[in-house]
């Protein structure tokens, strides 16, 4: 393993003139600095961490806390955290993953041994019991903290509250709106809307309650009569769902789907009962890009911007982190791609 000394003799300066070429702690002319960053390039020098923690006091490391639970869609929490990841190697961090339900103990337990610099906590709930310890520049409750410490941490979700916190997040309130707002062009006055698995709305889950208040609060500004159903997904479930929703509302022509394991389930048996997509029945989902070119009728969508959040958050820490302005809320505005699933709505249907 090539050492700072080795480093150092061969680009012909002292050792600290190297550590303080690593650290920024001291102004090197460009000629010598440059000479140094060559002979580190050129003998594959790579700094001890434990070592570079102890003179900077940071570990160059971000906890990102994704809670893997069953009820939701594992593979958009994952391209989020690739893009945490490969955003934050750019920057030179890397990602400490945190994926248990441990919640306000896995803060502290994290920032309590002084593992990570700073956090992005996803699956935010709009009562998130995390939050007072992020509140205020983010303790995140390392002994002998106080609000203002520099360790700080980004939200990917959007709590009820946004109070000294930095949120980046899809604006799923408007993106409900929106779905709303294209089939009611279309022509379709009842819509019902295939939502998350119970538990998600039990828990208050950041995401999910906003798009529902988006989605009845444009539907009732329309005039549209809007039903929402929750649905574990997956053929079972959703059957007895879609049965629920056309029981109770049999002039149903559009849908709005925001579960991805409903998808296809819900095509398939809407096939069964004769119901064209979409000369007999609209539906826009809420999902990623890939889900709603891949279904079986390509699917008018909302997009999740999964690289896009990833990439925001840690935009935002790294701002923090350099003592620079920043915005407290980051909303990504949604965007509707029409495609194959949404038509007019069916001949006689009440205007």
């Amino acid at each position: 393993m090539v050492t700072l000394a080795e480093v150092a003799q061969h680009a012909g300066v002292s050792a600290s003139t190297v550590s303080y070429v690593l650290s920024g702690k001291r102004s090197i002319s460009t000629t010598t600095r440059l000479r140094v960053e060559e002979s580190i390039k050129e003998l594959g020098y790579h700094p001890n961490a434990g070592a570079r923690a102890l003179a900077s006091s940071r570990s160059n490391i971000i906890a990102l806390m994704v809670p893997l639970r069953t009820d939701m869609y594992v593979p958009v929490m994952m391209e989020i955290a690739i893009a945490v990841a490969t955003t934050a190697r750019t920057h030179g961090y890397d990602v400490l993953l945190l994926t248990g339900e441990e919640g306000p103990d896995a803060v502290r337990r994290v920032t309590g041994s002084g593992l990570a610099d700073a956090m992005i906590l996803m699956d935010v709930e709009l009562d998130d019991e995390r939050l007072p310890l992020l509140r205020g520049g983010g303790t995140l409750g390392r002994a002998g903290s106080r609000p203002g410490d520099d360790q700080p941490s980004v939200l990917i979700g959007l709590p009820a509250d946004t109070t000294g916190l930095t949120c980046v997040d899809l604006d799923f309130r408007a993106t409900g709106a929106l779905c709303v707002e294209h089939l009611a062009l279309l022509g379709h006055r009842d819509i019902a809307v295939i939502g998350e698995a119970p538990a998600v709305y039990e828990r208050h889950t950041g995401f999910a309650e906003r798009t529902l208040d988006g989605l009845r609060s444009r539907a009732r500004e329309l005039g549209i009569r809007l039903l929402h159903r929750p649905c574990e997904g997956g053929y079972a479930a959703m059957a007895a769902t879609l049965a629920r929703v056309l029981d109770e509302r049999p002039g149903t022509t559009g849908f709005v789907v925001q579960n991805e394991s409903a998808v296809e389930p819900l095509l398939a048996l809407l096939r069964q009962q004769g119901r064209a997509v979409p000369e007999d029945v609209s539906v826009v989902a809420i999902c990623p890009e890939q889900v709603a070119v891949q279904a079986s009728v390509r699917l008018t969508s909302v997009a999740i911007p999964a690289q896009e959040m990833g990439r925001s958050a840690v935009e935002q820490l790294m701002a923090k982190l350099d003592g620079r302005d920043l915005d407290d809320v980051v909303l990504i505005a949604p965007e509707l791609t029409v495609r194959a699933s949404t038509g007019p709505a069916p001949a006689g249907t009440p205007a």
